[in-house]
């Protein structure tokens, strides 16, 4: 069964085609989810059935309360979010994502040294 991953908007949108076939992969462009707000987008998000959300935004874990959502926060750490970067880390991503415990609700993924 593919994962659901959601790219938030602080993530290049041409990257959801860079992802092996073990994920579904959309964006919240995609989907006209832009203007929500986080708590609105993790509520929009748990409707369609996404599991995961991508995002480089740090301070989400801290602004929502995550507990309320079945999603599963994935913080990316990268010194730049440029698609041409990103693009070589996608099989990083996918890794790090297969590695998540099953009981955590944010995960980060540091892409820095990579």
């Amino acid at each position: 069964m593919k994962k659901k991953l959601l790219l938030d908007e602080n993530l290049p949108n041409p990257l959801k085609n860079d992802f092996s076939d073990k994920f579904e992969v959309s964006t919240v462009h995609d989907r006209g989810w832009a203007s929500l707000k986080n708590g609105n987008l993790l509520a929009a998000m748990t409707a369609a059935g996404i599991e995961y959300l991508l995002t480089v935004d740090k301070n989400l874990r801290h602004q929502q309360n995550l507990d309320k959502f079945p999603v599963k926060l994935i913080v990316l750490r990268t010194f730049e979010n440029r698609y041409k970067t990103m693009k070589k880390l996608v099989q990083n991503i996918e890794t790090g994502i297969l590695a998540m415990p099953a009981d955590l609700n944010v995960w980060e993924i540091d892409l820095r040294g990579k």
